[in-house]
């Protein structure tokens, strides 16, 4: 019997393995998420509220801006219009026919008021379903309760006076005909009609995303779907409040 030499011993040779985390599948770690096309995780059917919230509010910035545009080029044309004489063809000299424009400042104040309180319960409503989307995660924990919640109706008290906002423009503008100035009356009535009819159909369009908020709790969608609608319409809104304030000021100082 002959001795057994280390070199007739086969060694096998051993391939090492990738060690694995356990986490995603086949080891690798999962990217964190992007939110990407779809506002989803990835590899999940659970959609990420957190990049729809950022994208929104991004297209909220650039709605914003061009708002903003319109109004910046409507003082540029009602300033420069105020100094610019026209030809008149009966005297064949050029006058100033900007002309003056008695506004019911009383019922403007008033409506400058309810826009102010309107905006004081929009930013209510959007803390409190900041508050609810924080504290969702916590109430769907087994055995978590917090109570029957019963909260003050932000969001409706927010259109009932954005509409009375409106009524209160349409109000004014009926005054104004009463007293004898129309659209036509004068170039100044003219861009008074056109910054308020402006600021108007742009409010009214915040009321339209109101009611879809609205719509949104009765549908009872998820509370961070509908923390996205308020809180978007909630800086809407409080652009459109200080916008007013803007007009309510260029409008007494060019009077």
């Amino acid at each position: 019997m002959r001795d057994i030499l280390a070199s007739d011993v086969i060694m096998p040779t051993l391939t090492p393995k990738t060690p694995t985390t356990g986490l995603g599948r086949g080891g690798d770690v999962p990217s964190p998420p992007d939110g990407g096309d779809d506002g989803r995780f990835p590899d999940s059917n659970l959609p990420d509220y957190g990049a729809r919230l950022r994208r929104a509010r991004l297209g909220l910035i650039c709605g914003i801006f061009t708002v903003s545009m319109v109004f910046i080029s409507l003082t540029s044309a009602y300033v420069v219009r105020r100094g610019l004489p026209t030809f008149d063809n009966l005297s064949q000299a050029y006058v100033r026919d900007w002309g003056s424009v008695q506004l019911p400042w009383l019922l403007l104040a008033i409506n400058t008021v309810i826009l102010l309180v309107s905006s004081i319960t929009m930013e209510g409503a959007r803390r409190d379903i900041t508050r609810r989307a924080a504290l969702a995660p916590v109430k769907s924990i087994p055995g978590i309760s917090l109570g029957e919640e019963r909260g003050f109706p932000w969001l409706a008290t927010t259109i009932v006076l954005g509409m009375g906002f409106l009524a209160g423009q349409f109000t004014a503008w009926m005054e104004l005909e009463a007293r004898g100035f129309f659209v036509n009356t004068n170039p100044n009535s003219s861009f008074v009609y056109l910054l308020t009819a402006a600021h108007a159909v742009h409010l009214a369009g915040g009321i339209v995303a109101l009611l879809w908020a609205g719509i949104t709790a009765v549908r009872q969608k998820p509370v961070e779907a509908r923390r996205i609608a308020i809180d978007v319409t909630a800086w809407y809104w409080h652009f459109m409040a200080v916008l007013w304030l803007y007009v309510f000021a260029l409008l007494a100082i060019m009077k």
